[in-house]
């Protein structure tokens, strides 16, 4: 378990021990004029009535642990780690855990004629957000693995920097894929399908295919894959790979493990297609990746 998600389950122990509500904390992670990045880490659960809350500016909130169901005014969609909550400045919404307990957010909060300048500037008319979810798609994958570097590691983030990257992926990802149509499922399959994706976060080394995760939501493989697109924005292989990828780029940083080692331990089965996958993900190969973390993180010790 990568440190994003033990945090997050040492406060669901916590919690439990205690025999306490569920609630939020965070931590200001880095701030500036106009913006500023928050480590939020929930343990709201499945007996915790959600509550509406209102956008302090706008929002970029990485998942990063964990599921939720978030509502606002565009729409409602199921989060899970790699997608990207999106919110607008003033806006009411809601976040509920009926299908489990617990999340971890890397929030970028920014003040409205900031993120309106930012907008125009990057060539995009609205600073508007249409949806309300981007999905865990590959360009902001590298993005979300920076952060979570920042957030674990005090790593050497240049988090303005990071901030205006993170907004201008994310209306570049809004222009290309649009939110997929909705579609019908049975009673309690999305709840199945929910559940499924935190047990593919957990292990996401074993070994997953569509008939096997068909069978465990009790759908036929057509159905599942049809209500997994739907419910997460990508495909199960798509969502497999970028599970396996991102527990593949904090490892490599982490740990002294050799890649090969890091490569099997991620659930790839051939060190070549590892290495092929890693570079399409995260632009770069898991050498380079490896050198760059550390090097992030020894200016930030010596600073």
């Amino acid at each position: 378990m990568g440190k994003i998600a033990a945090g997050l389950q040492q406060a669901l122990e916590d919690r439990e021990r205690d025999g306490a509500r569920g609630g939020v904390t965070g931590r200001t992670l880095a701030a500036g004029p106009g913006w500023w990045v928050d480590d939020m880490l929930c343990t709201h659960g499945p007996g915790d009535r959600p509550f509406e809350e209102r956008h302090a500016g706008a929002c970029i909130a990485m998942v990063v642990a964990g599921a939720f169901a978030y509502r606002s005014d565009p729409g409602r969609a199921l989060l899970t780690p790699g997608s990207l909550l999106l919110g607008n400045d003033g806006r009411c919404f809601e976040c509920g855990h009926v299908h489990g307990a617990g999340d971890r957010c890397l929030s970028f909060h920014f003040e409205s004629d900031y993120f309106a300048r930012v907008a125009r500037d990057a060539g995009f008319r609205s600073p508007v957000f249409p949806h309300v979810r981007v999905p865990p798609v590959r360009h902001i994958a590298p993005l979300v693995a920076r952060a979570c570097a920042g957030a674990t590691d005090a790593a050497d983030v240049a988090w303005d920097e990071l901030a205006i990257e993170l907004a201008t992926a994310t209306w570049r990802a809004l222009a290309q894929d649009p939110a997929p149509a909705a579609v019908a499922a049975p009673p309690g399959a999305m709840h199945r399908v929910a559940q499924l994706a935190r047990e593919i976060d957990a292990a996401p080394d074993a070994l997953h295919s569509v008939a096997s995760l068909a069978a465990q939501a009790a759908l036929s493989d057509f159905h599942f894959l049809r209500l997994f697109r739907a419910a997460t924005g990508v495909t199960p292989h798509q969502y497999v790979l970028r599970s396996r990828l991102r527990a593949a780029s904090l490892k490599l940083v982490d740990s002294a493990q050799k890649i090969v080692d890091v490569a099997f331990d991620a659930g790839f089965n051939d060190v070549s297609n590892f290495n092929h996958a890693f570079r399409g993900e995260f632009g770069m190969s898991p050498r380079a990746w490896r050198a760059k973390g550390r090097d992030a993180r020894r200016k930030a010790r010596s600073a």
